[in-house]
């Protein structure tokens, strides 16, 4: 039997072609700052500054810019010291997010109502940054990469939203593995855990593009340079215009030229890690979304 499609009107073909028009222009206008940073990061230093209107391929290909970009070994450090904080802060992070989540899940819990206040009210409300900082000098934490993991372990936004995900889990389980005899680490570890597969690919990509583009408490404690993390390169690159340990040997009057472009080789150079750990999560990232934000 074959399937009866619905005839649409008039109207509503005008308004989907409509709708198909503008989305696309929508989506070029948005796309385009990315392709002019990624072409012109290609482009001859030159040939780029001399070239007006829109830019739509490379001005003279040219990958001078990288060449400088990965010759400069601040940017490697500080690859390494973002890596660093990347992996062992996600890492602490999912662990103690899962705990406090799980903990918060639990249906008889004594003064669970008034703990999660007490916990959604610093989501709200913070001591300041001044007390948050003397509590880092106090604590040994300044001047330290660990000082921009261990206070942030912890999202109250994260927290709420792994809880809600562990609380749409059947009861019955948690139920059934303890009578037969297992405790609160095993229901974690092997019930809860793999059942939230979804929810925790979220959780991995909430807390990863927020610690790759965090910037401002890393350049408030870290005083030594080799600890600086990428993103503080990149914003000295960009708004202080400190690119000069890229550009020896370069004549005085073409070192503005290539600043511009080593400048949209750093942005591509920071961007595309981050971009590529997208589509692995990507199949995960909706079910996730949607089974921590609605309780079942």
């Amino acid at each position: 039997m074959k399937s009866m499609k619905v005839k649409r009107s008039r109207g509503e073909r005008i308004f989907s072609v409509f709708n198909y028009i503008f989305l696309s222009l929508i989506m070029l206008i948005c796309l385009y700052p990315v392709w002019y940073v990624v072409v012109a990061s290609f482009s001859d230093s030159n040939m780029l500054t001399q070239h007006t209107g829109l830019l739509l391929k490379p001005a003279g290909w040219s990958v001078e810019a990288y060449n400088k970009v990965f010759k400069n070994p601040m940017i490697v450090k500080g690859y390494l010291n973002t890596l660093f904080i990347l992996v062992v802060g996600v890492s602490l992070d999912i662990i103690m997010t899962s705990l406090g989540a799980y903990f918060l899940s639990r249906r008889r819990i004594m003064f669970k109502k008034p703990i999660m206040m007490l916990i959604m009210f610093t989501m709200f409300f913070s001591g300041g940054m001044i007390p948050f900082y003397l509590n880092l000098k106090d604590l040994h934490l300044t001047d330290s990469l660990w000082g921009l993991i261990v206070p942030f372990m912890i999202s109250t936004y994260n927290l709420v939203i792994l809880k809600t995900s562990f609380e749409s889990i059947p009861e019955s389980l948690i139920e059934a593995a303890q009578i037969d005899g297992a405790g609160h680490v095993t229901i974690l570890t092997q019930i809860v855990l793999p059942l939230s597969k979804a929810i925790l690919a979220v959780m991995v990509l909430y807390y990863g593009v927020s610690i790759w583009n965090s910037w401002f408490w890393a350049s408030a404690i870290i005083r030594t340079r080799e600890l600086y993390p990428l993103q503080v390169i990149l914003r000295e690159i960009l708004m202080q215009n400190d690119v000069t340990s890229m550009t020896t040997g370069v004549g005085t009057m073409d070192q503005e030229s290539v600043a511009m472009t080593i400048k949209y080789a750093t942005i591509v150079v920071a961007t595309v890690p981050i971009l590529c750990v997208y589509p692995f999560l990507q199949k995960h990232f909706t079910k996730g979304t949607i089974a921590g934000a609605v309780k079942e």
